[in-house]
């Protein structure tokens, strides 16, 4: 397992290029030793392209799969989307087209977890949503009787996972579980959400970029829903608190 002194975690990108631009950036600044991409670069408006954008970066960097990679790669492999609602289909299979022999090859090989050794803090898992699951769904107000289940046999002290959008410090049971929160899609503030973990602890980031020219650069593709995205993702996300309650009902 490698030991590593600085990590940050970028999870849930969803094809917002201007958002990761701005992230890497910033994350950058803070000399990690090794960048983790969460999963879910896919779906998004810019998928193809974040993905040639993670390729260019001289940072170490590793990527785990999340439900958008493998409902993406299902779609390449013309396999029915099983949990994707009909309505946003054909946005993962506009995205699948986008993707290069090469990319396609890259994406089948990212795992489901990774677990890295965070100097003065041990252990590290990184999952998408959690170590068994990569839709399953719990936010900061979950019950632990709720969720202890899915952290069954973990036995690294702290876990990362994303997938929900929101961003959230916790525990179930023993074990600290951080949510990196949103690169491109974040459910309460705008702006680009991450995590940057070192022997201090974990630090939930937040790196504000130009709202207004993203949305242009996201209607000016040809994505599936790319109005909706821009208005509903970028310039005017969902509240925390109404996420909540739609989280907590599922």
């Amino acid at each position: 397992m490698p030991i590593v002194e600085r990590i940050a975690a970028l999870y849930d990108v969803h094809g917002n290029l201007p958002a990761l631009d701005a992230t890497l950036a910033a994350a950058c600044v803070a000399r990690p030793d090794l960048i983790v991409v969460g999963g879910d670069v896919f779906p998004g408006p810019m998928g193809a392209e974040c993905l040639a954008r993670l390729a260019e970066v001289d940072v170490p960097l590793t990527c785990i799969r999340g439900n958008g990679e493998r409902e993406t790669l299902a779609a390449v492999d013309g396999r029915e989307l099983t949990t994707v609602p009909p309505a946003y289909r054909p946005s993962v299979e506009w995205g699948a087209r986008q993707l290069s022999p090469d990319q396609i090859r890259a994406l089948q090989q990212w795992p489901l977890t990774l677990e890295v050794h965070l100097r003065g803090v041990g252990p590290v898992l990184f999952c998408h949503a959690t170590p068994r699951s990569d839709t399953e769904i719990f936010t900061r107000i979950t019950p632990d009787n709720g969720i202890a289940p899915a952290f069954q046999g973990v036995s690294a002290a702290l876990v990362v996972c994303g997938h929900t959008h929101m961003a959230f410090d916790r525990r179930v049971g023993r074990i600290r579980v951080v949510n990196a929160g949103s690169v491109g899609m974040p459910f309460g503030i705008p702006g680009a959400h991450w995590l940057l973990l070192d022997a201090s602890g974990p630090h939930l980031m937040h790196t504000p970029y130009d709202l207004a020219d993203a949305a242009a650069r996201i209607r000016a593709t040809a994505y599936p829903g790319a109005e909706a995205f821009a208005a509903d993702h970028v310039l005017h996300p969902p509240s925390e608190e109404a996420m909540l309650a739609v989280f907590e009902r599922q």
